[in-house]
C-alpha cells in the first residue's frame, strides 16, 4: 500500500466524520482569478488521479520539500498547508473507485473506514450526483480539498474539510481556499531554496580580543531567487512566482561580551547588492562596516555566530496580478574562535 494511499483514506474518513456540518468559506469576487482559463478539457484518468496530495508543479529556485532550509516570516503568518483544486470527472471518478475497492479489499480494515468509504462514494456514484456528473464531463469539474505536499503531516492541513463538489466552468468554487494566483505565490514562498548564509571572515575562523572582525558576504551568491508554482489541471491553467531579494544581514556574536558593527548589528544591502565590505591589507586601523569586536576569549570553545538574512519577498501572477508578501529570514550559525592577543615579556 503507497503512503500516500494511505494518507488518503485517512483524510477521507476525517473529512466525512465531521465535514457535513462545516459551511463554505468567503467566495471570490470574480471567477476564473485573473486571465487564467478554465474550460473543457480532455477526460482522461491517470495512475496518480485524484490524490489528497496537490498537482501544483514548482519551478526555479525550490528546495527539497521538507528540508529545514525553509524561509521563516517575519510576522505571525504561514503559507496555506492546503487548498482546494480541480479534478476532471475521469480523475475523481478513478480516484474514489481506486480509493473504495483498496479499503473494502485490505485484510483487517476497520469497519467504521469502509463504511465511512462506501457511504462517501454513494454521495457521488448514485446518491446525491449520478456516476460522478459523468453526463457534464464538458461543462465542470470537481473541487477536492488537497494538502500541501509539504506540511501532510501538519494538524493544519486538515482545515480544509469540504467535501468534494462541483462547480461549473468559469463559476467562483465558493470557498476562500481555493486556488488562485495568490495561493499559489503563497505555496512557492513555502517552497523557495536560499543560499546557506555563512559570511566571510578577517581574520577567518580564528580572531583575537579586542581586534574588529570584519564580515561580508559575496554578491555574487546573494542575489534574488525565485520560484514559480503553477496548476494546470482540470481546464484551470494559472501560475505565480514568488522571488526574494535580500535586503539585510544581522549578526548575533553568540555572546553578550562582543559589539556589532554597525551596533544594532543588522547591516544594510549596498546599492552593488553587496553586503559588507572584504577585508584588504592595510585596513587593519579601519572600523569595518560590517563585523564583530569579540571582548573576551572563548576558551577552549568556540562562540556560535549567526548571521541572518532578511529576503523581501513580492510575487507576480497570472493576468499581472501580483503584490508583496510577508519578508522573511533565513540563518545559520558559524563556529568563532576567538583567542587572547598573546604578549611577548623582554
Amino acid at each position: 500500500m503507497h503512503a500516500v494511499a494511505a494518507r488518503s483514506r485517512v483524510l477521507l474518513v476525517g473529512l466525512l466524520s465531521g465535514a457535513l456540518a462545516l459551511t463554505p468559506g468567503i467566495a471570490f469576487a470574480d471567477w476564473p482569478p485573473e486571465s487564467g482559463t478554465q474550460g473543457n478539457t480532455k477526460q482522461t484518468a491517470s495512475s496518480n488521479a485524484g490524490t489528497l496530495i496537490s498537482k501544483v508543479t514548482y519551478s526555479g529556485s525550490v528546495r527539497a520539500s521538507g528540508s529545514e532550509s525553509a524561509i521563516q516570516p517575519v510576522v505571525n503568518w504561514s503559507p496555506p498547508a492546503c487548498w482546494y483544486e480541480p479534478r476532471s470527472v475521469a480523475e475523481f471518478e478513478n480516484y474514489v473507485e481506486t480509493m473504495y475497492e483498496e479499503t473494502i479489499n485490505t485484510p483487517g480494515q476497520a469497519n467504521y473506514a469502509k463504511a465511512a468509504v462506501g457511504q462517501f462514494r454513494e454521495i457521488y456514484k448514485d446518491g446525491e450526483y449520478k456516476d460522478y456528473n459523468g453526463d457534464k464531463a464538458d461543462e465542470g469539474a470537481w473541487w477536492v480539498a488537497v494538502q500541501n505536499p509539504d506540511r501532510v503531516d501538519d494538524p493544519a492541513s486538515w482545515e480544509c474539510s469540504k467535501l468534494p463538489f462541483w462547480v461549473e466552468n468559469n463559476d467562483d468554487p465558493g470557498v476562500d481556499q481555493a486556488a488562485t494566483p495568490q495561493v499559489l505565490a503563497e505555496a512557492a514562498y513555502n517552497a523557495i531554496q536560499l543560499p546557506d548564509t555563512k559570511v566571510d571572515l578577517a581574520p577567518e575562523g580564528t580572531t583575537k580580543v579586542n581586534l574588529p572582525t570584519w564580515a561580508w558576504l559575496d554578491n555574487a551568491q546573494f542575489k534574488e531567487v525565485a520560484v514559480t508554482a503553477a496548476l494546470n489541471v482540470a481546464g484551470l491553467n494559472i501560475q505565480a512566482t514568488a522571488t526574494a531579494k535580500p535586503v539585510s544581514l544581522r549578526l548575533e556574536p553568540g555572546t553578550s561580551d562582543a559589539e556589532t558593527y554597525p551596533t544594532s548589528g543588522v547591516c544594510r544591502i549596498k546599492g552593488d547588492e553587496s553586503i559588507g565590505e572584504p577585508y584588504t591589507q592595510g585596513k587593519s586601523d579601519e572600523t569595518p562596516p560590517c563585523g564583530i569586536k569579540y571582548l573576551r576569549s572563548s576558551g577552549d570553545g568556540t562562540f556560535n555566530l549567526k548571521a541572518t538574512i532578511t529576503w523581501d519577498i513580492a510575487w507576480t501572477g497570472t493576468g499581472g496580478a501580483g503584490g508583496d508578501l510577508p519578508d522573511g529570514t533565513f540563518g545559520t550559525d558559524q563556529a568563532v574562535t576567538v583567542q587572547e592577543i598573546q604578549s611577548v615579556n623582554r
